[in-house]
């Protein structure tokens, strides 16, 4: 099995909001750690209205590519090697298509790309990508500096895994870090035999498990993840998962949202 501190290809995307910077150069400290590669990608959309003759695909793309070299040369790279694409299309397709085309491991997000509103924490584009994709992300919190990451807590409802490699990233940071695995088993009204049976790949990578009854997952970590200091929590994309009281759309405000203190690592579906 490949051994995921090997993390070779890190994303970052770019949008328009004042953390950008220190969000970038969190993105090189933690590749650094791991002697990764970072591709910092723009994203544009082109609509133009009937019968417009101007042709602006070219100027975007230019202006989005000198924003991305002023933006890279503006951080410390540390000796990372930092490259820079410009991609034309729909948000969340094209970070797909480039995930493959580029074998990224781990996108690195920004709660907000864009937004200026104080109270939201998971803004639009964030949101959409952490919604709507299974690449294994991790969302970082604004103006957060790296650290090692020395304890983690993984939140589930569920342990019944069937994907294969869906434990790398967590794998690899735990690797890389040394770092301790609290396991904390939801056990919410959709609790069925079996949710709790920890296969050996999970109990490899634990340190302790606690059972917990709250009526979501999201109820359970803001109940429990105190007593636990962690320094990055883990949790799983489902379709009714994790964030399902809060992605009713694809901004989560910070209200609903008090873990805004340190990084969300988000995997890919266990099924």
């Amino acid at each position: 099995m490949l051994n995921f501190s090997e993390m070779k290809n890190i994303l970052v995307p770019v949008g328009s909001s004042k953390n950008a910077k220190n969000h970038l150069q969190y993105a090189v400290d933690f590749a650094k750690a791991f002697g990764a590669k970072v591709y910092v990608v723009q994203i544009y959309n082109v609509y133009t209205k009937a019968g417009t003759m101007i042709k602006i695909d070219h100027i975007l793309e230019r202006e989005s590519q000198a924003f991305l070299d002023e933006h890279v040369a503006s951080v410390d790279k540390k000796g990372v090697e930092v490259v820079t694409r410009v991609f034309k299309g729909n948000l969340v397709d094209t970070i797909e298509l480039a995930c493959k085309a580029l074998e990224i491991d781990l996108i690195l997000l920004e709660p907000r790309t864009n937004s200026i509103k104080e109270e939201v924490f998971l803004g639009k584009t964030s949101g959409k990508i952490i919604k709507q994709t299974q690449i294994p992300a991790l969302i970082v919190p604004e103006g957060y500096v790296y650290k090692p990451i020395v304890k983690i807590l993984m939140a589930v409802k569920s342990v019944a895994i069937e994907k294969k490699d869906v434990l790398q990233p967590l794998q690899g940071i735990k690797e890389q870090f040394k770092s301790i695995v609290n396991l904390l088993l939801v056990k919410t009204p959709e609790y069925r035999e079996g949710d709790f049976e920890v296969n050996d790949e999970l109990k490899a990578l634990i340190t302790n498990a606690e059972n917990v009854e709250a009526p979501t997952t999201f109820q359970g970590v803001l109940e429990h993840y105190k007593d636990h200091h962690p320094d990055l929590l883990c949790v799983v994309r489902r379709k009714r998962g994790f964030f399902k009281k809060l992605w009713e759309n694809n901004t989560i405000l910070k209200k609903d949202f008090h873990s805004t203190t340190m990084p969300v690592l988000v995997l890919s579906g266990l099924k």
